[in-house]
């Protein structure tokens, strides 16, 4: 079963419009099967597929040194696209030339990591590009209505939503899932970054994939595994960058009670998280639930908002008494934070903490639980 990607419609409504289109995201969620989506739609269009994972591919366009010979590669196409484009030393210049020498064409560019190909490109294309982010695929994506909506919020606590994954049975997702991560997911990390020994990068994410929902220290994490404390912070800054993992900081306007500079880090989909501790145990049965949970819903309104065009600042919220508020979006506007709590099981009794309502009143507050779970997409 094919799902119709959100992201899809939002590249669409800009093609043509003298834009190089940029498309982040982690290997495997979807971004080739998009791009060829967007050639089918667009087929009376003379184009051209690219992989930058093509050797030959990647060694042309680094050989190419004028438009010239730019040109005798692409040829007389009026839609381009490459994928992976990461992997071209210089990309970014040469998209330029491309650009500046064909107003008419309209250039998508892939990529799976974000740290290698922004930097490439960023100096160069300013004001010629808009980018994007493709995430596995969401709970709307997915969902027709509001049930589906909970059944399905349940089923990705469990294996995720990575495209090639979510239609297969059970056995076989824990099979694929594991695949996804030991030969795909950090690639693009360890070759960028001249990581030598794996094992600490693993050792890392399974500390990680534990603490999910958690307060983090950089300092305790180091001690773990053996590495210096400035390592592990570029370590993980390199994960999230490669669409691995999500941090989030912690909300304060310098009010005394509280906590100022603590960070949670939640990972993009849990089936990884799953697989990187080999839990697929059912949920009703998992001490880990709260937290899976939370961390479902925070990265599921992260992709709500991104494909609406939406970027909120993302925050959690703690004070020295251990009372806690999941998610806060801030908007930048006066009165502008909309605040989470997620629950699985809610109590009806369940309230916000009495001193984040007295200090910060005119904010919006909802409680999410898997009975309303709908409420967190605008419904």
């Amino acid at each position: 079963m094919l799902f119709e990607r959100k992201l899809n419609s939002n590249i669409t409504k800009n093609l043509f419009k003298g834009k190089i289109l940029l498309i982040y995201g982690a290997r495997q969620v979807g971004k080739t099967t998009l791009v060829k989506n967007i050639l089918k739609e667009n087929s009376k269009k003379k184009s051209l597929y690219l992989n930058a994972d093509d050797f030959d591919v990647k060694n042309s366009f680094e050989n190419a040194q004028n438009f010239d010979q730019l040109k005798s590669i692409i040829g007389n196409v009026e839609l381009l696209i490459i994928d992976e484009a990461q992997r071209i030393k210089d990309i970014g210049l040469r998209l330029k030339m491309i650009h500046d020498n064909s107003k008419q064409l309209q250039i998508i560019v892939t990529g799976s990591s974000s740290f290698e190909l922004a930097q490439s490109i960023h100096e160069p294309l300013t004001g010629r590009s808009l980018s994007y982010i493709l995430y596995p695929l969401s709970l709307e994506e997915i969902s027709e209505n509001q049930l589906e909506l909970k059944r399905n919020a349940h089923k990705l606590l469990q294996y995720g939503s990575y495209p090639g994954i979510i239609n297969e049975s059970n056995k076989d997702k824990q099979e694929l899932l594991k695949e996804v991560t030991e030969q795909y997911l950090f690639k693009d990390v360890l070759e960028f970054s001249g990581i030598k020994k794996s094992e600490y990068l693993i050792k890392l994410l399974k500390l990680l994939a534990y603490q999910i929902g958690q307060t983090v220290s950089y300092h305790e994490i180091a001690t773990s595994i053996g590495l210096d404390q400035t390592t592990v912070a570029k370590y993980i800054d390199l994960l999230e960058k490669s669409f691995v993992l999500f941090k989030l900081g912690s909300y304060s306007n310098n009010l005394r009670n509280e906590i100022k500079k603590n960070q949670k880090i939640y990972f993009y989909d849990l089936g990884i998280r799953n697989a990187l501790i080999n839990d697929f145990n059912e949920i009703e049965l998992r001490p880990d639930l709260g937290h899976l949970w939370e961390n479902l819903l925070v990265i599921e309104r992260l992709k709500h908002n991104s494909y609406r065009g939406e970027k909120p600042s993302y925050y959690f919220w703690k004070n020295y008494d251990q009372q806690e508020v999941d998610l806060i979006e801030d908007w930048g506007r006066a009165k502008s934070l909309q605040c989470y709590e997620f629950k699985y099981k809610a109590k009806k009794s369940a309230k916000f903490p009495a001193s984040f309502i007295e200090n910060y009143p005119e904010s919006s507050r909802l409680f999410i639980d898997q009975n309303n779970v709908f409420e967190l997409f605008d419904y």
